[in-house]
């Protein structure tokens, strides 16, 4: 007989209950089919009681103490009187354990505080598994009543890209003092960004972070923003000192404002709700496609002739998409 029932979860979630919070996240991670049917279940249950968190996902370039600056800024919120959740999205832990873990030690204050709760992405899978997993995660903390998720990129590549497509705002933390200040930039990520933090502006590397926020500002009048209402704003930041964090939760709070009033953030989270329920239908297929009986047998005939040369990956897989005949039965 399972541990709690739909009921149990549904009830413990929405009171803020921390360990059937937890069971549930791990119920969702779960892939046993009847653990994945109550998952269902229990997030439609908890929808209308989503989507009022104030979303942002953080990222950074190596180095740029992106853990100490999650400790404060969590910190700040907090003590505002907000409640912040931490998850990660991090496509890494399947083969190396993943850093999360380490970051959460380095938390040390915002672990400690009720008002926190820190949670790892599940280990194993694609990125997509380990973002969707993240979205629902989140489903479950703003129906506990977390109004702040931090969203934080613990791998690398497309995990910018997955968690900017489940956020409201973007931020990028950058440093200074690293020899060409626009080297560290990635178009792509930067072109994602509603907001850069130049963080380590203390001590003798203040006035460096200073010129590395001009530098980074200047830089962005060059690439074109991801949005026609909000033009990315360039701050600088001590997490060490607790300089600039305020600022930084300000600079969201104006994004939100105008965001709000312009329609732009409905619009937003409308277009991701359809992306992410798209990308669902994509990891099912896929994974039903590799399941199938018939097709299994087939595709590792096609794996050994395209590892051998003797077919080009196109041909073969065209020839297994039209051999498979999926079934309607539901999972």
């Amino acid at each position: 007989m399972p541990e709690f029932t739909l009921e149990d979860y549904v009830n413990g979630v929405r009171t803020g209950d921390r360990r059937i919070l937890a069971k549930a996240i791990t119920l969702i991670e779960s892939l046993r089919a009847d653990d994945s049917r109550m998952a269902r279940d229990l997030l439609d249950r908890i929808h209308p009681f989503t989507g009022n968190a104030a979303r942002v996902g953080i990222t950074g370039v190596p180095g740029a103490g992106k853990s100490t600056f999650i400790d404060a800024f969590g910190l700040h919120l907090t003590s505002k009187g907000h409640k912040v959740a931490v998850l990660a999205v991090d496509p890494s832990s399947s083969v190396s354990g993943g850093s999360i873990l380490g970051d959460k030690t380095r938390m040390e204050r915002l672990t400690l505080d009720p008002n926190a709760f820190i949670r790892p992405s599940p280990s194993g899978g694609a990125l997509g598994g380990v973002a969707r997993k993240t979205r629902e995660t989140m489903m479950l903390c703003e129906a506990a009543g977390f109004d702040v998720i931090l969203v934080e990129t613990v791998g690398v590549g497309q995990s910018e890209t997955a968690v900017a497509s489940m956020v409201d705002f973007f931020l990028v933390l950058m440093i200074a003092g690293a020899g060409d200040e626009l080297q560290g930039i990635k178009k792509g990520i930067i072109e994602l960004a509603d907001g850069l933090v130049v963080n380590k502006a203390d001590g003798d590397n203040r006035e460096r972070a200073l010129k590395a926020r001009a530098e980074y500002e200047n830089a962005l009048h060059l690439l074109q923003p991801s949005n026609d209402s909000w033009a990315p704003h360039v701050l600088a930041a001590s997490a060490i000192e607790g300089t600039g964090i305020p600022e930084v939760w300000e600079m969201i709070l104006q994004y939100r404002k105008l965001m709000t009033e312009t329609g732009g953030l409905t619009t937003k989270r409308r277009q991701q709700a359809l992306d992410w329920m798209w990308n669902v239908i994509d990891d099912g297929l896929q994974r039903r496609f590799r399941e199938d009986s018939m097709i299994a047998p087939l595709a590792a005939a096609a794996e050994r002739q395209v590892l051998a040369g003797e077919r080009s990956p196109t041909a073969a897989a065209i020839d297994l998409l039209e051999k498979f005949h999926p079934s309607a039965k539901k999972t």
